[in-house]
């Protein structure tokens, strides 16, 4: 039997993702590198590794859709969406049910409210100012501390003295990390202070635009693999939440089970 294949590609702001699915939006493969200069170049490598993974050609694609800060750039897509639209499509398939998506990328977040059925109510984002994204964590855990992105959830879950950081300003935030490692506070300590800021952050945002953070709660994006920030969001919500098992491709996916959509659309109205 011959598989129909559709592509969703998510050409982020930091890194550029694609999963391919078949026309029972099952997930075929996802591939994800870091966006460069020029984003359609990011979107056919990132699309060429998925094919590869599978080897099928890119003759094979049925439709493509885009999405993310990049999508217009991606001269090869059928069509592109809004990314909220492609998170929301993207979550079901993960959880059914979601009431509330978090997203955390590199340089932005996101709060997005879905009704019963799996649509979107009302949501907020930031992708102005680098606090409350994974870039804070980045810039000041990198380059002030010298923690590497994968050990950050360790060292949160292991403070027992969690400092506090004020600003949310990443420019104030740094002076404040500074001030605390000439006092020789311990890491771990700056760092989960570093999560508590952040997740504030996030809440503060949602509950701005009138968010109630309604059960069930997922979040997605790279900061989703970090326990240590997905304990942080509970302790501070004082609700359960559900980090996504492929965190970083829910838009992409999104955007291919649109693809799946608009082919079938195109394909009833030319019967």
């Amino acid at each position: 039997m011959i598989t129909i294949i559709f592509a969703g590609v998510d050409i982020g702001s930091t890194t550029t993702k694609c999963v391919l699915v078949d026309e029972h939006n099952n997930m075929l493969t996802f591939k994800i590198i870091f966006t460069g200069f020029d984003r359609n170049a990011s979107g056919e490598e990132v699309l060429e590794m998925a094919l590869e993974e599978i080897d099928k050609p890119v003759e094979d694609v049925a439709y493509i859709v885009s999405t993310g800060y990049g999508r217009k750039a991606f001269s090869r897509a059928d069509k592109n969406i809004p990314e909220i639209i492609a998170h929301a499509l993207g979550t079901t398939p993960f959880y059914d049910g979601a009431r509330t998506i978090i997203d955390i990328g590199g340089q932005d977040s996101k709060v997005i409210e879905l009704d019963e059925n799996g649509m979107v109510t009302r949501f907020e984002m930031n992708d102005k100012c680098a606090a409350g994204t994974g870039r804070f964590f980045e810039v000041l855990a990198g380059r002030l501390l010298g923690v590497d992105m994968g050990d950050l959830s360790d060292l949160i879950m292991k403070s027992q003295n969690p400092c506090v950081i004020s600003s949310m300003c990443t420019i104030f935030a740094e002076s404040e990390i500074i001030s605390y490692l000439s006092q020789g506070v311990a890491k771990e300590d700056i760092v989960a202070g570093m999560s508590r800021s952040i997740v504030r952050r996030v809440i503060g945002m949602g509950r701005a635009g009138q968010m109630k953070f309604v059960e069930p709660i997922v979040i997605s994006g790279g900061v989703a693999q970090n326990q240590g920030i997905v304990n942080e969001f509970m302790s501070q919500l004082d609700k359960k939440i559900t980090a996504i098992s492929i965190p970083q491709s829910t838009a992409a996916l999104g955007a291919a089970i649109s693809a799946v959509k608009e082919y079938k659309k195109e394909c009833d109205r030319d019967v």
